[in-house]
């Protein structure tokens, strides 16, 4: 008998609603056991970031082996890389590391109160290095307009920037629309080659937005980790975003953008 294991390797955020922290409720409500790689330290709270640290290359390398070794993800997610080098060591461990297991990005750059969470020369490295090994790449409209080197307005922006980010070497990209503020969000996701999905989900009044992307990633993650694919993974991850943002609408936690509410239905941890 086996927990349905999925890895993070992401920065935590002391607020504990983003990050790792965000990452390993999100596993747990889902039904699946969360391990973590620590990448950096931030210290921040619901009104913003107040530093960044980067853990240690070698650290980094000697968790990752430390949990590849001994306790098999099915699925990794992989968010807040602040230094080129860890790049490097994360390639190398994915490729050393069989069997091969789908790997969701989520390039996390700018936290939600507009502080940079990665350094410039990162985001090349990110591209060149983890964008062929990974199964999905999922960019705000933020950061997607960072990746496609263009502006984003609309929803053909949307479509345009993910064809860009394709052509970067991508297997699949979904770009996340809920920046741009409307009766419906939109998020459009490419496959190669294929003809663009768009996906639609209601828009949500809330200033509890803390986490959303990282949630989001951890849950398409953690759905192939139970089987789905790809399309039904990202569907049901939406669906689970979308109740959490309502459940934790009216809460207060902190004076500032506070986190969804990641247990307002979990499941038990599931034995396989």
């Amino acid at each position: 008998m086996n927990y349905i294991n999925v890895l993070t390797i992401a920065g935590s955020d002391s607020g504990g609603g983003a990050g790792i922290q965000a990452d390993l409720k999100t596993f747990s409500a889902l039904g699946c056991f969360g391990t973590s790689v620590i990448t950096a330290v931030t210290a921040q709270n619901t009104m913003g970031v107040r530093s960044v640290h980067g853990i240690p290359a070698e650290i980094i390398k000697d968790q990752l082996q430390a949990v590849l070794d001994d306790i098999a993800p099915v699925a990794i997610k992989i968010g807040m890389i602040n230094l080129a080098e860890v790049v490097g060591i994360i390639e190398t461990e994915l490729k050393n590391y069989l069997p091969k297991v789908p790997v969701i990005l989520d390039p996390v750059m700018i936290a939600t109160s507009g502080h940079k969470l990665i350094a410039p020369d990162t985001v090349e490295q990110l591209i060149n290095k983890l964008f062929p090994l990974v199964s999905l790449v999922t960019p705000n409209i933020d950061e997607a307009v960072i990746l496609a080197e263009q502006p984003i307005h609309n929803l053909d922006d949307m479509i345009a920037a993910g064809k860009k980010i394709i052509e970067k070497g991508a297997k699949a990209v979904l770009v996340k629309g809920g920046h741009l503020i409307g009766p419906v969000i939109y998020d459009v996701l490419i496959c190669g080659s294929d003809a663009p999905v768009i996906l639609e989900s209601t828009f949500i009044a809330s200033k509890n937005l803390h986490g959303t992307g990282c949630t989001l990633s951890s849950a398409i993650a953690a759905e192939i980790a139970k089987g789905k694919t790809l399309l039904a993974a990202i569907k049901n991850a939406k669906n689970y975003i979308s109740q959490a943002l309502q459940a934790g609408s009216e809460v207060k936690t902190g004076k500032g953008n506070g986190p969804l509410n990641h247990f307002f239905e979990p499941l038990k941890l599931i034995i396989q």
